[in-house]
């Protein structure tokens, strides 16, 4: 059976197989002959190609004007939209009255025009905005230089390229040439682009910038981590590709951002496709790498593309982290988000339910609704022509895998703006990342008859800061007010019973069940806490009535993962107090390091939950907090010439603070146009004493760089240091 009858029997709609990958080629014919060729005529005698130059060379105005100069990749690299020079070498000089060729693109094993899969590229006298057009820019004795221009809407990847010239007898085209390939990118330097973003500074930062910050910790207690994007680094552009592949995604889906995101969203995480990063939040970190360990974006994926395995571990920053590289290399403008109190609406209610029992702990089977101390996600900027005008712009995707989304593990791309006002009907997520940032945290006690009473209500709890890298510093930049409108004011309400008109189920009616404010107020602190030193909390009631009271607590201390589920309780306490009118009472706890040491998660994370009961109105009063321990540093140095192309030596430098020796120590170092990502293992590190690890590097990219690096154990994670450098040019001769 021929080619032609082979593809033809598939039937129904598709007349061709799926055209899902970038990598797989199907060569065009270089002779498409249409009719018989007299003899004595040599089809050589034609304008032929001799040779073709696509000015790839990193200084060249093409990378330039494109802002893709710093892809480490020869290979022309341009961004639809914006026109491009070439030059063609012909056999002979070109003669526009009898002579016609034309430049192709091609993508893809099963080529076609309507798919923009195959892009014949006419030469025109004028270039049309929105179009594919060549114009002949310069002749000059056998060349042709011409400035070609790609569609806002192209397809995003590896194009193969062709120049084909016409003859009487049919069309002569050039040969299969790697060193032509073409790379097509988003573009938000054009305003056709779906991907537009019209601030330079925003455009510099969100697309640009291979260097970011990473916020963690706990909101009254913020902490830091740079991030290696690395996504202009050698491979990083085809492994980004590659991971569409691997989604089976279809090439003629692959210029609309939405697609693109969406499919990014599910292959970043290794859940139902074999995506890049497996996900871990139990401490167990066998035949892998602690999330904590991680420096950057580039190891991840390099591993990734060399196993065409998962590779093992990743928890919410490594996620967003991989994302954001996956999403700035194609040219879509992206940033990670850290949302502190995120909550996690297990059962798509809206609302954070906390059960307790009677006697103020909390109902660990009935509660299945967790509220993270943080979580980071990514939001990329873009066009929804899909949904009503004003919802465009910057969109929430998420890929850490937490629930289902059209029956894969995905989040997004769903609209900032429609999660401010409660349209939670719009495609896609919506109703997920509004309850992450806006549900309200109800406490209900679970009674021994069976009944469910709700004893507070706390609307204020959930999405208490969300946060990013500000533009053009490593500080941080509160975007909450783009989520949510600030608590109590009618419009957050508002938001609030839109989301619940768009069909969200409520399980439990709220209004009117909240009793009268109580007279006795109950707060509680946690001073700073060093890891490996005793800490005290200290809890404060407040009586504001002229009666007398009397109150029952329970204090519960618990080890928890950063998601807010606990692994260890570690310590609990019961105590009663008569609290006298008008007065103010406080009660100390100690917290010794013996009882959380043994226990400690990589996130050195404690949490305290507190709830009393005012006995003579059956009040319940219910806080709770957590704090992250202080943990040490990695100290980098660095000493000789900072200039691209020399020799400097780095040092990396770690003291053990803790009375116990760490186990199996790696340390890692990463820094973009510095050094490839690296490592080192020691293994054991005894008390008190310091660890000294050097490098040669030979920095390549001048310009503010940054040196970055971790530490992780058997027993302690989540130890990081960095370093600013400024690399000097290489002085000219």
């Amino acid at each position: 059976m021929s080619e032609t009858s082979r593809i033809s029997s598939f039937g129904g709609r598709r007349a061709v197989p799926p055209n899902n990958s970038n990598a797989e080629e199907g060569d065009l014919p270089t002779e498409e002959i249409h009719s018989l060729v007299p003899r004595g005529v040599n089809m050589e005698d034609f304008l032929n190609v001799t040779n073709v130059h696509l000015f790839k060379e990193r200084w060249d105005t093409n990378k330039v004007d494109h802002h893709t100069d710093k892809y480490d990749n020869n290979k022309l690299i341009v961004r639809r939209g914006q026109p491009f020079y070439m030059q063609i070498d012909f056999n002979r000089p070109y003669d526009p009255s009898r002579d016609l060729f034309r430049v192709e693109y091609v993508i893809g094993r099963y080529p076609q025009e309507n798919k923009g899969t195959y892009i014949p590229v006419p030469v025109v006298s004028e270039l049309q905005s929105g179009k594919w057009g060549a114009k002949v820019d310069m002749r000059e004795n056998n060349s042709v230089r011409l400035y070609v221009q790609s569609s806002p809407e192209c397809i995003v990847g590896k194009f193969r390229m062709y120049v084909a010239v016409w003859t009487p007898y049919g069309i002569l085209r050039t040969r299969r040439n790697p060193e032509t390939d073409t790379y097509v990118l988003f573009n938000p330097w054009c305003e056709d682009d779906a991907v537009y973003l019209d601030d330079e500074k925003e455009r510099e930062e969100y697309v640009l910038n291979d260097i970011g910050v990473i916020f963690y910790g706990e909101v009254n207690d913020i902490k830091t981590r740079s991030w290696s994007y690395g996504q202009f680094e050698d491979s990083i552009l085809d492994i980004c590709l590659y991971v569409m592949d691997r989604a089976q995604m279809d090439l003629s889906g692959r210029g609309n951002p939405i697609k693109v995101s969406r499919v990014g969203s599910a292959m970043v995480n290794a859940k139902d496709d074999e995506g890049v990063v497996v996900g871990s939040w139990d401490n167990v970190y066998a035949y892998g790498v602690p999330p904590s360990a991680w420096t950057g974006s580039v190891d991840i994926l390099l591993e990734y593309r060399s196993s065409e395995n998962p590779v093992r571990y990743g928890q919410c920053w490594v996620f967003a982290g991989v994302f954001n590289t996956f999403l700035r290399c194609l040219g879509i403008p992206a940033r990670v988000i850290t949302n502190y109190f995120s909550a996690h609406d297990n059962d798509a209610n809206l609302q954070m339910d906390i059960f307790l029992e009677e006697d103020g702990s909390v109902n660990s089977t009935l509660t299945k609704d967790s509220v993270w101390n943080y979580h980071c996600w990514n939001e990329a900027w873009m066009t929804r022509p899909d949904l009503p005008v004003g919802f465009g712009g910057w969109q929430v995707v998420d890929s850490t895998p937490q629930e289902n989304s059209d029956g894969m593990f995905r989040c997004g791309p769903a609209s900032v703006q429609a999660i401010k006002h409660g349209h939670v009907c719009f495609q896609f997520d919506a109703p997920f990342v509004f309850a992450e940032v806006n549900s309200d945290l109800i406490y209900i006690t679970a009674k021994k008859d069976g009944t469910h009473v709700v004893e507070a209500v706390d609307p204020t709890h959930i999405g208490k800061l969300i946060v990013t890298k500000q533009i053009g510093g490593d500080g941080m930049k509160d975007i909450t007010d783009t989520y949510k409108f600030q608590e109590g004011q009618k419009e957050e309400r508002l938001a609030l019973e839109t989301a619940l008109m768009y069909g969200v189920r409520k399980p439990f009616n709220t209004e009117g069940v909240i009793k009268s404010r109580s007279n006795v107020d109950m707060d509680f602190e946690v001073e700073n806490a060093v890891l490996g030193q005793d800490l005290k909390l200290t809890i404060t009631f407040q009586n504001k009535s002229h009666r007398r009271y009397t109150t029952t607590a329970y204090l519960s201390a618990n080890i928890i993962f950063y998601t807010g589920v606990s692994k260890a309780e570690f310590k609990t306490e019961t105590f009663s107090m008569m609290l006298e009118p008008l007065s103010f009472k406080k009660e100390e706890v100690l917290i010794r390091a013996g009882e959380y040491m043994g226990q400690l998660l990589e996130q050195a994370s404690l949490h305290f939950f507190v709830t009393a009961r005012v006995n003579e109105t059956k009040d319940v009063l219910v806080k709770q907090k957590s704090i992250v321990l202080i943990i040490p540093e990695v100290i980098i140095k660095v000493r000789g010439a900072q200039v691209v192309g020399s020799d400097m030596i780095v040092t990396v430098e770690f003291t053990n603070p803790l009375k116990t020796t760490l186990q199996n120590v790696w340390i890692h170092l990463d820094g973009p146009g510095i050094t490839r990502p690296m490592r080192k293992m020691f293994r054991e590190i005894l008390p008190n004493s310091t660890v000294q690890w050097e490098e040669v590097c030979r920095p390549w990219v001048s310009g503010p760089r940054k040196l970055i690096a971790s530490m992780s154990s058997d027993s302690l994670r989540h130890v990081y240091g960095e370093l600013d450098v400024q690399i000097q040019r290489q002085p000219s001769m």
